[in-house]
């Protein structure tokens, strides 16, 4: 195994590539073909109700709890697990633990089934908690291999190798899907498109770990100053956050943006994770096979918009301001949940994937250069980012919760996607306490 040094061309393209291995998951599992598919097994029995634990569960209120479970581990654990792969001086093999968990979690779900509902969500909740966790590790990692004048092209290299990589294997799981018989996946034509849909589940784990090994042909193990770490750096996780809590107090726009973020960042990730089950439910699709192609179809535009809604909501922001321009997403955001109440038709949805994908990628990219702005000069920044990404997974497990609860509570998501607008206000009054000036 070749150790490079820091900043090494093959270092950082081995450290990007692994945004091409593990996004499958992303797109393909938690977005896009997993959500149909679910809904779907519910649609056959002909029950959106299912027994779990002695308590009776809408199918998507059920899912929704199910990942806030999981984010919840992940957010209480990842500071934890930082400090463990610090003490031990080998990041790597945490990651890679992680990265093989999340995989083989991913092909355990060909097993999925209603009679055995319990084996199915162990996998769909490790396959979350595997993705996630390895995160923590992958994003750890670039400040170690990439100077500073690098990271910001390297990082970007991987986002966009993530998402040509993730819609690749999406394509070809479409084509699974709609011609089955051409991939010899036998069965009706029901039966052998659910088949397909198991089987794009194995794909995407072993996409997963076969890519995922030049990343680690490459890395580096981790620290290698071990000699001077002590059992206690385990715990430096939790210090650091709690460090930087304090910090905030005393820098008054940071902290209120971050109060903002939480907000209007909680209702974003919330739809980026039940917008496919959403749809699955609430449109009136005229086929089975309308409503796969169409749900999928509508995922591939908000990925492919928002990438020009990323571009365009920079160009404003520099014209405009941050702050001005997250308030507009955010007003922006009220009216699509609002909107979001009335839609049945897949036009309508449509409609609605081209706005949500438009804004989408805006305001997350927006939300992160924003708050980077805003840090201390003199302040270690890993400190920051670690809390803003805690933060923000918290804020998941409070919007997927929510949406859970309502949906459980009413049967109907709809009215859950409306108090999601109430989140996106919120985050726009917050917003409107910020000096203007603060980033002029």
């Amino acid at each position: 195994m070749p150790i490079l040094p820091k900043g090494h061309p093959k270092l950082l393209n081995a450290w990007a590539f692994y945004d091409w291995a593990n996004s499958v998951y992303s797109l393909v599992i938690a977005s896009a073909v997993f959500p149909i598919f679910y809904n779907k097994l519910f649609e056959i029995r002909d029950n959106l109700y299912i027994e779990v634990l002695g308590c009776n569960f809408k199918n998507s209120a059920l899912i929704s709890f199910v990942t806030a479970a999981a984010f919840l581990c992940v957010a209480l654990f990842s500071p934890l697990l930082s400090g463990i792969a610090d003490y031990m001086g080998n990041k790597k093999i945490f990651m890679r633990i992680f990265n093989y968990i999340g995989a083989l979690s991913c092909i355990g779900l060909y097993l999925f089934d209603l009679n055995n509902i319990g084996l199915g969500l162990m996998f769909y909740f490790f396959g979350l908690i595997g993705f996630w966790g390895s995160l923590v590790f992958y994003n750890s990692y670039l400040p170690d291999i990439a100077f500073p004048e690098q990271q910001d092209k390297v990082s970007a290299k991987g986002y966009s190798l993530g998402y040509i990589g993730s819609v690749l294997l999406l394509i070809i799981n479409l084509a699974m899907i709609m011609k089955p018989t051409l991939f010899n996946i036998s069965g009706t034509p029901g039966e052998a498109s659910m088949k397909a849909m198991r089987y794009s589940f194995m794909t995407v784990g072993v996409w997963w770990i076969v890519f995922s090994k030049y990343t680690y042909f490459y890395l580096p193990k981790g620290n290698s100053n071990k000699e001077k770490v002590n059992f206690s750096v385990i715990f430096n996780g939790f210090r650091e956050l709690k460090k930087v809590w304090k910090l905030l107090q005393s820098e008054i726009p940071l902290k209120r943006y971050l109060l903002s973020f939480f907000v209007f960042s909680m209702a974003v990730q919330t739809v980026m994770l039940i917008a496919t089950y959403f749809g699955a439910q609430e449109i009136q699709w005229s086929s089975p096979q309308e409503s796969q192609i169409g749900l999928i179809t509508c995922i591939l535009l908000i990925q492919l918009i928002a990438i020009a809604g990323a571009i365009l909501t920079s160009k404003a922001s520099a014209k405009f301001g941050n702050i001005n321009v997250l308030i507009a997403l955010n007003a922006f955001w009220v009216l699509l949940c609002g909107f979001a109440y009335f839609i049945t038709t897949p036009m309508h949805f449509y409609i609605m994937a081209t706005l949500v994908g438009l804004v989408m990628g805006g305001i997350q990219a927006l939300g992160r250069s924003t708050y980077s702005k805003l840090l201390p000069k003199t302040e270690d920044t890993a400190s920051f980012f670690s809390f803003y990404d805690v933060s923000e997974k918290i804020g998941i497990v409070i919007g997927m919760m929510v949406y859970g609860l309502i949906d459980q509570i009413t049967g109907s998501p709809r009215f859950a996607i409306v108090f999601l607008g109430v989140f996106f206000l919120a985050g726009l009054l917050l917003l409107l306490r910020i000096p203007k000036k603060v980033l002029s």
